[in-house]
């Protein structure tokens, strides 16, 4: 299940087992269900936005061994549809920033590169498991895939012909998830083995964030940079420096965590579990981020969230297909009602001399 918001964040793509891809207008109205696969989806991607057009692509990864591109104007009205073909299951996909090429990963290990008018430009064949997720680097020269056989490939994208940089060895299970950092120069990669790799775009090994005690199915870094975010089935999210120093372990999940998200504007980080609980926290210069609510979200597993291109939607998507759109501002609010009764209690907690010396910081996190 996923669930992905379009650049412009005008609109909000589902999946679900159905196998239909929902487009959804950030208000909850559903705009329209594109319907062509024949099993689930796996994969969802967004072409960039552009000034100049209000046509989008949408590309879609399915069981059925295709992946659909449908072409969309803003209502969700369906312009073109083509069909492209894998010979096996297709797990992932994305499409490049630079709005040029399509990558698709396959059960048999192979990735496949495209145009985004359906020309199959290369096959990538390298990985002896399958090859589950795909991401671009910012400036679109590099591709990095992550396979169940442990291993992460680095290729050059750049040319006519992609060339395989590196194959990232060193995880003992399957990689579950592999990122570029904001600034392009680090690859993020977790998996089973408990572990995050973190590696430069040479292939060089940085650090391994060594913490968890279980697989850790999301990782997710901050916008300016500078943290990392990871969730594991072992019911809590780390927070690293990207030196591998762990700066935190947020607790109170009561089942595995299975996405992590910042938002946009760095203020923000939502965690999801597989028993449908979102947890909202406040990023905090130098402290530990501050939970401000806990929100239930699904009556089974929360695959994924997903905040707005301006920070103020959060969308949810549960094991049984619901969407759940969530107003930052209000579902926040709890902050807001604290700062508002310390302010009413700041001179108490200041001046009354029965209170014990850390009773009178209660208040400080609270501006």
């Amino acid at each position: 299940m996923s669930a992905k918001f379009s650049p412009d964040g005008k609109t909000l793509a589902s999946l679900g087992w159905e196998g239909q891809v929902k487009l959804w207008r950030p208000n909850n109205e559903l705009l329209k269900s594109l319907n062509g696969h024949k099993s689930i989806i796996f994969g969802l991607a967004f072409s960039p936005s552009t000034r100049l057009s209000k046509k989008r692509i949408i590309a879609s990864a399915s069981a059925d061994r295709t992946v659909k591109l449908w072409k969309t104007d803003d209502e969700g009205k369906v312009l073109s549809l083509r069909t492209l073909k894998h010979d096996s299951i297709v797990l992932g996909v994305a499409i490049s920033p630079n709005d040029k090429l399509l990558a698709t990963a396959s059960g048999d290990g192979s990735i496949k590169l495209w145009t985004l008018q359906g020309q199959l430009l290369a096959t990538l064949k390298g990985h002896q498991g399958a090859a589950r997720k795909v991401s671009f680097s910012p400036d679109s020269k590099l591709l990095a895939s992550g396979s169940a056989d442990g291993t992460v490939g680095l290729w050059n994208v750049e040319g006519k012909n992609p060339v395989l940089l590196s194959k990232l060895r060193g995880h003992q299970g399957g990689v579950w998830v592999v990122s570029f950092s904001p600034d392009g120069q680090i690859i993020a990669s977790s998996s089973g083995d408990t572990t995050v790799k973190l590696w430069k775009k040479n292939g060089e090994l940085i650090t391994t964030l060594k913490g968890h005690k279980s697989i850790v199915r999301s990782v997710a870094f901050s916008p300016d940079n500078q943290i990392i975010a990871s969730g594991s089935d072992d019911k809590t999210v780390k927070l690293w420096r990207l030196d591998g120093k762990l700066l935190t372990t947020l607790t109170g999940h009561n089942d595995a965590v299975i996405s992590v998200a910042f938002s946009p504007d760095g203020q923000l980080l939502a965690s999801s579990s597989a028993d449908g609980v979102i947890k909202l926290w406040k990023q905090q210069t130098g402290k530990a981020p501050l939970l401000l609510n806990t929100l239930k979200g699904d009556s089974g597993s929360l695959w994924e969230i997903a905040f707005s291109p301006d920070s103020k939607i959060l969308a949810s998507v549960g094991e049984n297909s619901q969407v759940i759109l969530w107003n930052v501002q209000q579902v926040k609010s709890i902050n807001n009602i604290i700062s508002y009764g310390c302010d009413w209690i700041r001179d108490y907690l200041r001046t009354n001399g029965d209170l014990q010396e850390t009773d009178r910081h209660l208040c400080d996190d609270f501006n």
